[in-house]
C-alpha cells in the first residue's frame, strides 16, 4: 500500500505558497512525511559518509566576490542539449515519487515545465513514462535502470521515444543495491523492492560501455551517462561520443566512503575539456551550491532530495516555490560576487576553506525537530 504523506493536501498552505526560505518546505515535508519514508528520502548507504561527504565539500568552498562592477541586469539562464534552462538547474531522477505525492513524477514534470527547466524522469517512478509523458508536452529525460537483456532494453527504449522523451540517461553506478541500513534496521521496504530481491536487477550488472553504446545507436538521442566518478570514465564516455557525462555519486545512497560529487567534478570537468556538457548532483541544496558547481565548470546541476522534499511539502506547487527561491538566491549571489552571466563564473570565483565543525546549508532554528538536521542533501 502506498505510504503517502499523512495529512496530505494537494493543495499547498499557504505559508507554503508564500514561503520566503526552502528550509521551511523541507520543515514542512519533515512534519508530513512518515519515519521511514522521511529515512528513505534523507538516509544513505551504511554509515552515510558518502552522503555527508557531499555536503561538507560544498561547505568547504568559499565564493570570492568582485566588487564594482554594474551588476544591475542579472541573467541566470542556460541551456542542457539545446533546451533553455531559466536557471542551472535540472530535476535529477528519483524513483517512487508516488510514495511523497499522488501524482508521482508528474508533479515533478508539470513543475519543470511550468518554471522553466529539464525534469529526468526515473524508470522506477509511477505513473511510468507514458502518463507522464502526456501530462505535459515540455522536453524531459528518461533514466533508465537495466533489468532485463538486450531485448528488454530495446522495448523500454522504445517506450521511451513514442513518448517524446528528448534524450536518455542512463544509471551506471548501480551495478549492485547499496546497503541502506536505516531500512534494513527498520525492516521497511520502498515500493519498488517490497516484493523482494528483484530478479531484474542482476541485469545492472552486466552493463558494459558496449552495451550502452548499442541502447545509444537504438535510441537514436542524446544520451547522458549518470554515475560518473573518475576522469578516466568521463574520456571513456568522451571518446564514444556520448553528449552529457553526469557526474554524481548516487547522493551516497549505494557506496559508502566515495568521494564527494563537487570533487569529483574537477577531474571530470579537466577530462571532459569541452567535448561535452557536464551535469553534477549530490547535497546541492541552495543557489550559492550551485554556483561554486558551475564556477568549477558545470553547466547544470541535479535536484534529487531537495525535489522529494518539496513534493512531500505540497506537491507541484511546493517544487515550483522551491525553484522560484532558488533562482532568487542564485540571482542575489551573482550581484554579490560580481557577475551578470554565468558564463562569466571560473575558479577564480571559488577557493577552499575551513567549513563549520557542523556543516549545513540549513542554518536557522528548526524547533523541536533541529536534531534531524541537517539533511544529507
Amino acid at each position: 500500500m502506498p505510504c503517502y504523506p499523512r495529512r496530505y493536501d494537494r493543495r499547498v498552505p499557504h505559508e507554503l505558497a508564500a514561503a520566503m526560505t526552502t528550509h521551511a518546505i523541507i520543515d514542512a515535508a519533515r512534519a508530513r512525511l512518515d519515519d521511514d519514508v522521511w529515512d528513505y528520502i534523507e538516509g544513505a548507504a551504511e554509515t552515510e559518509t558518502t552522503a555527508r561527504r557531499n555536503r561538507l565539500a560544498i561547505d568547504s568552498l568559499a565564493l570570492r566576490p568582485r566588487v564594482l562592477r554594474d551588476v544591475s541586469s542579472i541573467d541566470t539562464a542556460t541551456t542542457l542539449l539545446g533546451h533553455p534552462l531559466r536557471i542551472p538547474v535540472v530535476l535529477a531522477p528519483v524513483g517512487a515519487l508516488e510514495m511523497v505525492t499522488p501524482d508521482g513524477g508528474i508533479d515533478t514534470a508539470r513543475a519543470a515545465e511550468r518554471f522553466g527547466v529539464l525534469p529526468f524522469i526515473s524508470s522506477v517512478t509511477e505513473p511510468g513514462f507514458a502518463a507522464i509523458g502526456a501530462a505535459t508536452p515540455g522536453p524531459k529525460i528518461s533514466q533508465l535502470y537495466i533489468r532485463g537483456d538486450a531485448a528488454w532494453a530495446d522495448e523500454l527504449i522504445g517506450r521511451v521515444l513514442e513518448a517524446g522523451y528528448v534524450a536518455i540517461a542512463v544509471t551506471v553506478d548501480s551495478a549492485y543495491y547499496g546497503r541502506r541500513e536505516r531500512q534494513l534496521i527498520s525492516g521497511w521496504r520502498p515500493p519498488t523492492h517490497r516484493s523482494g530481491p528483484e530478479p531484474g536487477i542482476v541485469w545492472q550488472s552486466r552493463l558494459t560501455w558496449e552495451w550502452l553504446e548499442q541502447m545509444r545507436n537504438r535510441a537514436g538521442l542524446p544520451m547522458i551517462v549518470k554515475g560518473i566518478q573518475t576522469a578516466r570514465d568521463a574520456e571513456l564516455a568522451v571518446e564514444r561520443g556520448f553528449e552529457v557525462v553526469y557526474v554524481s555519486n548516487h547522493g551516497g545512497r549505494v557506496l559508502d566512503h566515495a568521494e564527494a560529487a563537487i570533487e569529483t567534478l574537477r577531474e571530470v570537468v579537466d577530462a571532459v575539456a569541452g567535448r561535452a556538457e557536464v551535469v553534477v548532483d549530490g547535497g546541492f541544496l541552495r543557489g550559492t551550491d550551485v554556483l561554486k558547481a558551475i564556477a568549477l565548470g558545470a553547466d547544470a546541476v541535479g535536484l534529487g532530495r531537495l525535489q522529494a522534499f518539496a513534493l512531500a511539502a505540497g506537491g507541484e506547487a511546493a517544487l515550483f516555490r522551491v525553484l522560484e527561491l532558488l533562482e532568487e538566491e542564485i540571482r542575489t549571489a551573482m550581484g554579490l560576487i560580481g557577475v551578470t552571466r554565468l558564463d562569466e563564473l571560473d575558479a577564480s570565483f571559488v577557493r577552499e576553506s575551513r567549513a563549520l565543525p557542523a556543516p549545513s546549508a540549513l542554518a536557522a532554528a528548526f524547533g523541536p525537530r533541529a536534531a534531524d538536521w541537517p539533511p544529507a542533501g
